[in-house]
């Protein structure tokens, strides 16, 4: 049974999320609401994870979640339920896309689907943010009391770096992504200290 509701939950997803990866997080969030597979902690990590690693940020994460939720047949299940209705959908669209590209109910459908694909991508990043830089967890509002001060300074070290010291800013992401989980292990940012 699990399977079946990871297909279905990953198929909608799958369906609905216009946009790319970014465009699925709301579509997990209410997920994570809804079936208690993972908490919203765990998302965060989850995205953190399918960012860092190679291929599409919402095939890693429904990889990710599937395996949290059911093992390898799990990761496998919600994989397959997340791309099924991008195949089924370019199969049919591809062949009549070409002849009807010029239409203008078709080009005024692509129009408003770009606002649309940028507002879920924004509400998305919103959530990250908020879940970066506030604890969120304890059902804290998001206040000054709330705040990750930390989280913050990493943040603005990063911008900083990487938009206006010309030297730095043409190093490959792997090596932000890697300093920073560096510095979280270190600092233990999130998470209990090692003992």
């Amino acid at each position: 049974m699990i399977f079946l509701q990871l297909f279905y939950e990953f198929f909608k997803t799958g369906l609905f999320a216009v946009g790319g990866g970014l465009a699925t997080f709301p579509f997990l969030s209410n997920m994570a609401d809804k079936t208690g597979w993972f908490t919203h902690s765990q998302l965060m990590d989850m995205i953190a994870v399918s960012e860092s690693t190679p291929g599409p940020l919402g095939v890693n994460t429904a990889t990710y979640v599937g395996f949290v939720t059911a093992g390898v047949p799990g990761a496998v299940t919600a994989t397959i339920g997340l791309v099924t209705p991008s195949i089924i959908i370019i199969l049919v669209i591809a062949g009549f896309l070409k002849a009807f590209r010029n239409n203008r109910y078709v080009d005024s459908a692509f129009q408003c689907l770009r606002p649309t694909s940028t507002g879920l991508i924004a509400a998305s990043g919103l959530s990250v943010a908020a879940s970066a830089f506030f604890r969120t967890d304890a059902g804290e509002s998001l206040s000054l009391s709330a705040l990750k001060p930390e989280a913050v300074i990493l943040a603005a070290i990063l911008l900083a770096v990487t938009r206006f010291i010309p030297q730095t800013k043409k190093l490959h992401p792997i090596v932000w992504i890697g300093f920073s989980a560096l510095v979280g292990v270190i600092f233990t940012f999130g998470g209990v200290p090692m003992s």
